[in-house]
């Protein structure tokens, strides 16, 4: 006859298997249906793509950066048959030309961007799907347009202070990953150490096209050491792609040096502006992009969101818990609308 703990063994076993089994993983490879170009400012084309179904429930991917561009599995946290799925590369990356572009590149540009897309789609209201900077950006035209945003889905919150960038580009995530630390740090003479997103952004504006490849691939890279709880190739090899890394790199570096174009404390300032607005916001704990305090801190100027910690993640949206946490809060709002 088993023993106590032999049974108090098979029973968690059991237990963590049933977590196992019902956690939701990305819905099945799905193509666009329909690909759209939008002249916005001279010289910006965007890309923009519609999948599912074109009668569904209109959600818009927000992807992160800026200047990270989508990627195919992007389309894949939303069930195809009841969102109308929505993804744009905006300004300077991805598929949007021109490639890495600085030129009329602002954070007002983009919201001005996504009021575009709305009205060539005919859409009155929309969700809003966006993690990192792509929660930055969905917050801020929620809180610019509030009548037309019928909820909030965001990951990883970046409200865009300048304490947040200096912890991840100046010193505080260094001292948890010293070694992807020092990768970054190459690229930048001792002399220029003091004050790494000056020196970085000379390079990547620079006309010397070495330096400018170097720096890009160094400063993408750290972004990509650093997004998972547990190493990712995958993530790893997306960053360090030279297409990706440049218009990364270049546009992140141009917007954090300007403060990313918004008035301090701006989002959280402005949050009374989101009520009425039903939200979720998916964070992972061990997040050392951008740390779980973001979070906590806009719930609490957002008393209709739920935040919802996930415990086994960092900040990459491909992280099994944090797919998990973002498909059931879709699942929540396509119930909620539909």
């Amino acid at each position: 006859m088993p023993t106590l703990p032999c049974l108090c063994s098979l029973w968690l076993t059991s237990f963590l298997s049933c977590i196992v089994r019902y956690m939701h993983t990305l819905y099945p490879e799905i193509r666009p249906y329909v690909n759209h170009t939008l002249q916005v400012d001279k010289p910006h084309e965007l890309h923009i793509e519609e999948c599912g179904n074109p009668k569904g429930l209109p959600v818009l991917f927000v992807h992160g950066g800026p200047g990270a561009g989508c990627e195919d599995y992007h389309r894949r946290f939303f069930d195809p048959e009841v969102y109308r799925i929505i993804l744009f590369d905006q300004r300077g990356c991805g598929r949007s030309t021109p490639h890495a572009s600085l030129e009329g590149n602002t954070t007002q540009a983009l919201i001005s961007d996504i009021e575009a897309i709305r009205k060539l789609l005919g859409i009155d209201q929309w969700l809003l799907f966006g993690g990192s900077w792509g929660s930055t950006l969905s917050l801020i035209y929620a809180e610019t347009h509030p009548e037309r945003v019928m909820g909030l889905i965001l990951r990883g919150i970046f409200l865009c202070r300048p304490h947040e960038i200096q912890w991840f580009y100046q010193q505080g995530a260094s001292r948890l990953f010293p070694e992807a630390w020092q990768e970054y740090l190459a690229p930048i003479p001792e002399a220029e150490r003091k004050d790494l997103l000056t020196a970085y952004h000379k390079r990547l504006t620079g006309d010397n096209e070495l330096q400018r490849i170097t720096a890009a691939r160094a400063w993408s890279l750290w972004e990509a050491h650093t997004s998972s709880l547990l190493p990712s190739q995958a993530v790893a090899e997306h960053f360090g792609n030279p297409y990706t890394s440049l218009s990364l790199a270049r546009i992140e570096c141009h917007y954090f040096s300007n403060n990313t174009f918004l008035e301090e404390n701006q989002i959280l300032r402005d949050a009374h502006r989101l009520k009425g607005i039903p939200g979720i916001i998916v964070h992972g704990r061990y997040d050392v992009v951008c740390p779980v305090e973001n979070a906590w801190q806009l719930q609490q100027a957002w008393p209709e969101a739920e935040l919802r910690i996930t415990p086994d993640a960092g900040h990459s949206a491909s992280e099994p818990g944090n797919i998990d946490a973002l498909i059931q809060a879709t699942i929540e709002m396509s119930e909620r609308w539909t």
